[in-house]
This record gives C-alpha cells, structure tokens and sequence, in this order.
C-alpha cells in the first residue's frame, strides 16, 4: 500500500484554477490597507485621540491612457509679450476716435430752421456823370475832318470836365472851346486830351472843337469819353 500512488482528483484541480485570480485580489487589498494604516501612522503630529474614523480604503482604479484629442486654448489666456515679436496695437490712440475719419461738413452747417444772415446789399451804382458827352462830325475834308464834343453840365452847379479821344493815325492841327476860355490840349500815342480852362456852368453847354489831319483809318475817333463816361453819337 505504501508503494501506491494516489491518484489526484480532477474536481479539486478545477477549484485551484478558478481560486486563483481571486487570491490574487484579496492579497492586493490587503497590501493596499496595509500601506495606508502605515502611512496615517507615519504623519507627524497628528493627535490620534481626536482624529476621527479612519477612511474606509478605497480601490485605485488604472489611470486611463491621456487623450489624443488637441484640446483648444481658452481664448482669454494673455498671450506672452515677447520683444520684436509682439503684434503691434490696433486699438485707436486717446482723442483720435476709432475707424476712419469721417469726412468734413459740407454744406450749410446752420442747424435746420435757423435763420440765415441777410446777404449783403449789393454793390450801388456809379452815380451819373454831372457832364455829359455827345460826338458830331461838322466838316469832311477827304484827308481830315472837324469834330465836335458838345458838353453839358447837368448838375445846378459848376463842374470840370476832361475830353479823352482815340484818333486815327494822323497829326493833330488845332482844337478849341467855341465861345468860353481855352484849357489844356495834349495829344500822346493816339490819344486827344483836353481839360476845361474853367468850370462849366450848371445847366449850361459848350463845344469843344478839333481839327484833325490823319493819314490812314477812318476819319472819326474810335473812342470817345467824358470824366470816364462814354459819349453818345459816335
């Protein structure tokens, strides 16, 4: 009988296998108590009278592998300011205003229903001329003529006058005042000018008479004023 063997029982292996994996279990609890009461009693100063109930020990899960997922940046972190790299500042400088600069006013800038200022007057005419001028031609020779300013004063009182004529190319033979005092005479580059001796009479007339040699043109003056004014007749 002591030579035998014994043959092993298949019933009592199969229990061994499926044991196994939980005996591994309850051994990694054990060890995982074992290192937490170890650790609490490794804390310096803590008062173990008024330290309450230990924890009951929990199971540390396996951490889960990080997610390859890019995960965004909040948009409200501040970005680093790094010299010559920063970007530049976009906000609108103090008194300057933001965007672009509207364009000036143009127009009336009076606020709607004031009244605008009268326009100014216009500009008052020149006052008539107190002696007044009117050209006849008296006598037609083929090679010169006789002219006549026939001047009238207007005004109730004396006045002077000044006779301008525009000649044809010519020579000037004489001139007079018919029936009152002579006055100046004085022919330049064309132009015929005679100035009263004396004043003239209010509402009164006198001619003044030319003699005229001229040597290419028409025989009549081309212009023919009075103090500025322009004769009639011509």
């Amino acid at each position: 009988m002591s030579g035998r063997r014994h043959a092993r029982s298949p019933l009592g292996g199969v229990l061994q296998v499926a044991w196994s994996p939980w005996i591994v279990v309850v051994a990694g609890v054990l060890a995982l108590v074992t290192l937490q009461v170890v650790a609490l009693l490794a804390v310096p100063g803590q008062d173990r009278s008024t330290a309450g109930p230990e924890p009951a020990p929990t199971l540390a899960l396996p951490e889960l592998p990080p997610s390859t997922t890019p995960t965004r940046v909040a948009a409200t972190l501040p970005m680093p300011v790094v010299p010559g790299l920063s970007p530049r500042r976009t906000e609108p400088l103090p008194g300057t205003g933001g965007g672009t600069e509207s364009p000036p006013p143009t127009g009336d800038p009076a606020p709607p229903g004031a009244t605008r200022p009268p326009a100014p007057p216009p500009a008052p005419a020149p006052p008539a001329p107190s002696v007044t001028g009117r050209y006849s031609k008296l006598n037609d020779y083929g090679d010169s003529f006789i002219g006549e300013v026939l001047l009238t004063n207007t005004a109730s009182g004396p006045r002077s006058w000044t006779v301008r004529l525009v000649l044809p190319r010519g020579r000037l033979v004489t001139s007079w005042v018919d029936g009152a005092p002579q006055g100046t005479a004085r022919m330049s580059d064309g132009v015929f000018t005679y100035t009263s001796g004396v004043d003239l009479d209010g509402r009164s007339s006198v001619p003044l008479r030319f003699h005229f040699e001229q040597t290419g043109g028409a025989n009549r003056p081309s212009s023919c004023t009075v103090d500025g004014f322009a004769c009639s007749g011509l």
